[in-house]
């Protein structure tokens, strides 16, 4: 009755931990909260003064009273009516979208080219690689084709021993 042990805890943690996936997971969690600051830098900097040259630059005061009389108290409650903050929505939608367009001109474009111009270089290799393979098999095969031509045939001037 042989016991076999089974792997403990720790060890299926580190196994966990070490798999790539989980890590680049990670990795991206951090650099996207960091990213986050910039964004809501960037929103709250130069898209909020933009909106406000046309209206306010808090667009989360942009409502509308879908059934009123809408009334809100000044805590930002509202007191009555059915109120609709499509000002909070657009704030929302415009900070995706500078994301979005920040990541992917600023890493995924960028990444996308540098891998392009990386196959590209491994491709001309191999293709430098196979020219030169195919070449050698033409020089071998016309000094085959020579010798067989300067020779007779096989077998001869070769002394077998």
């Amino acid at each position: 009755m042989s016991e076999q042990k089974e792997p403990g805890v720790w060890q299926g943690f580190k196994a966990f931990l070490m798999r790539g996936n989980v890590v680049d997971l990670a990795v991206a969690v951090v650099i996207g909260a960091a990213f986050t600051n910039i964004v809501n830098a960037v929103v709250k900097g130069v898209i909020n003064p933009l909106v406000g040259a046309i209206g306010t630059k808090n667009l989360d005061s942009y409502s509308s009273c879908l059934k009123g009389p809408c009334r809100v108290a000044d805590d930002g409650s509202v007191s009555s009516g059915v109120m609709i903050l499509w000002g909070s929505v657009l704030g929302s939608t415009l900070s995706f979208v500078i994301t979005a367009a920040v990541v992917y001109f600023l890493m995924v474009l960028p990444m996308a080219k540098y891998l392009a111009r990386q196959e590209a270089r491994r491709k001309a290799r191999e293709g430098t690689h196979e020219i030169i393979e195919v070449s050698e098999l033409e020089v071998l095969k016309e000094i085959r084709d020579t010798l067989v031509a300067q020779g007779g045939g096989r077998g001869s001037g070769r002394t077998g021993g």
